[in-house]
This record gives C-alpha cells, sequence and structure tokens, in this order.
C-alpha cells in the first residue's frame, strides 16, 4: 500500500511540475513529497528525477515509471468519481424484492425515477418468502409487519388497517355478520400456519380487546390469491385496506363489520445498507414512500 502511495505522489509531482506545487494539491509538505520520490528512487536502484533549482525533467527511466503511475492514478480518479456518481445520482443496477401483492405497485412507484435515469436499472424479485438480503444481493426490500431485530436500515413507508371482506355473493348466501362471536363457526381464508390457526386481534367500536382464534377452511402463503378467493366467495378474509381498496369500490368485495377494528399493518422498505446508501438506494426509498402516501387505504 504504501508503495501505491509513493506512485501517486510521484505521478502529482510530474503533473504539477514541481514538489512544492504537488504537495499543495496533495495536502503534504514540500519535505514529505520528496521523501517519497526519494524512497522509490532508493527502493527501485534508479533515479527517476533530474532535480535543479528551476525545474524537474523525467529520466528514461522515470518517464517510462511514470506511465504506469499515471495509469493508476487515472483509474483512482475515475473510481473516485463513479463512486461520486453513485452517491449523487442514480445508477447502476438496483435490485429489489417485493412479495406478489406489493409487485403491481413497483412501476407506477418508481416510473418516474427510472425514466429520469436511463443509468439506472432495475432486477424486481417477487417472492412472498422471506429473501436474505445479503445472499440474494438484494439492494432493497419491501416488507409488511413486524420487523426482526437486525442490522438493517429501515424505513416505515405507512402504515394499512385490516378489513375484514367477502363477496356480495358470500353475504347474500350466509348473511351479514353482527358481532365476531358470529364468525367462529364462518369459513374463512388465510395464511398457512403449521397450527394453531388464525389469531385475530380486534377491537370494538367502544375499544375494548378482543381475540378470536379461527381455523381457516383455504389457506395461503400468498396474499393475493387469499382475497381473489376472497372475491370469488369461498369465504371470509382479512385484506390490507390497500389492497381492498379497489375491490371496494368496484363492488367485489363488502367490508364486514367496519366499525370494528381488526389491526394494522406496516409497510417498511428495509436495506442492508445502513450507512452511505447509494443514491438508487435512497431516492427508490422516497419514491416508494410518496407514491404509497397518496394511495387510498395508506395511513401514515
Amino acid at each position: 500500500m504504501e508503495d501505491l502511495k509513493r506512485m501517486a505522489v510521484f505521478a502529482a509531482v510530474v503533473q504539477h511540475g514541481s514538489m512544492s506545487s504537488a504537495a499543495r494539491a496533495l495536502g503534504m509538505s514540500t519535505s514529505a513529497v520528496s521523501q517519497q520520490v526519494r524512497k522509490l528512487e532508493s527502493d527501485g536502484g534508479v533515479t527517476l528525477l533530474h532535480r535543479s533549482t528551476r525545474k524537474l525533467a523525467l529520466t528514461e527511466a522515470g518517464q517510462r515509471y511514470h506511465a504506469r503511475c499515471a495509469a493508476m492514478w487515472a483509474a483512482a480518479e475515475q473510481a473516485r468519481a463513479e463512486l461520486a456518481a453513485s452517491r449523487d445520482a442514480p445508477s447502476g443496477e438496483l435490485r429489489m424484492s417485493a412479495t406478489v401483492g406489493f409487485a403491481r405497485h413497483i412501476a407506477p412507484a418508481l416510473g418516474e425515477l427510472l425514466a429520469a435515469h436511463p443509468a439506472l436499472r432495475l432486477r424486481l424479485l417477487v417472492d412472498d418468502s422471506t429473501i436474505d438480503l445479503i445472499n440474494a444481493r438484494i439492494d432493497l426490500a419491501v416488507r409488511y409487519g413486524r420487523l426482526a431485530d437486525s442490522t438493517w436500515a429501515a424505513r416505515r413507508l405507512g402504515g394499512m388497517c385490516w378489513y375484514l371482506c367477502a363477496s356480495p355473493e358470500w353475504v347474500a348466501t350466509h348473511g351479514m355478520p353482527q358481532h365476531p362471536d358470529a364468525l367462529l363457526s364462518l369459513s374463512w381464508l388465510g395464511f398457512a400456519r403449521e397450527s394453531g390457526g388464525l389469531l385475530i386481534d380486534l377491537r370494538s367500536p367502544t375499544g375494548e380487546p378482543r381475540a378470536l382464534r379461527v381455523e381457516p377452511r383455504i389457506a395461503s402463503n400468498n396474499q393475493l390469491s387469499i382475497q381473489q378467493m376472497c372475491e370469488a366467495g369461498l369465504g371470509l378474509a382479512l385484506v390490507g385496506s390497500m389492497d381492498a381498496h379497489d375491490a371496494l369500490q368496484a363492488g367485489r368485495l363488502v367490508q364486514l363489520l367496519p366499525e370494528w377494528s381488526f389491526g394494522t399493518l406496516d409497510i417498511w422498505a428495509v436495506t442492508p445498507q445502513r450507512d452511505a446508501q447509494p443514491a438508487k438506494v435512497r431516492q427508490a426509498m422516497a419514491a416508494l414512500e410518496t407514491y404509497l402516501r397518496q394511495l387510498p387505504g395508506i395511513y401514515r
């Protein structure tokens, strides 16, 4: 490493034409610069510079050596410039992970960012299972609910409420439940679990807590599939307010027991890059937050 430093000092001396000018450019003393050059010459056993009181001149060996040092210096400057560009302007490949249900929001959320920065590329991995961000080289993941403690950086993008929903056809057949007690005997859709069923924490219109445990008749590890089966009239389901909004407006779903609260769900942007996040990650997180917070069904 010391040799690389001395090579950079030597390249700066030739570029600036004197020891003192190079010292000012490098933030070093003139004597320190001179010492670095002398060390290069003593280690290599050759003279690199002819020195006089008025100017410096490269020897033949110095000319050949300087070509290599200058190339190294230029490569280092290019690398530094690329790092600065990555910090200041979105570029390169942004590797994202999102659930199947959230994937439809990526295009409208990041469309303007991608259009404004042609050097930015997107690789989207869609999976409802939890992906190891390090092994998959993920820059940014969208996740829901409570996050496990980790060294990753997380930014809350917003939150949504759980709505208890059914299709109009299901309501026409089974009637509209009037109290949570009536839910225990009904057909449910929910997340697949090994055992224990689905535990639902809810609150009454006056804020009193209540818990229900139901065993889904149809289980899936994919929330979008659960919603689709709910719209098809196969049973009751908890659907996030952001996801349910369009279906409720279009009449494909009906909200049940709307005066009761069925809990909330936070939405997070998670990245393993806690410090010195590149521009592509910072601006993608900001774009996701801006997009989500103007959507119906999202609260701050």
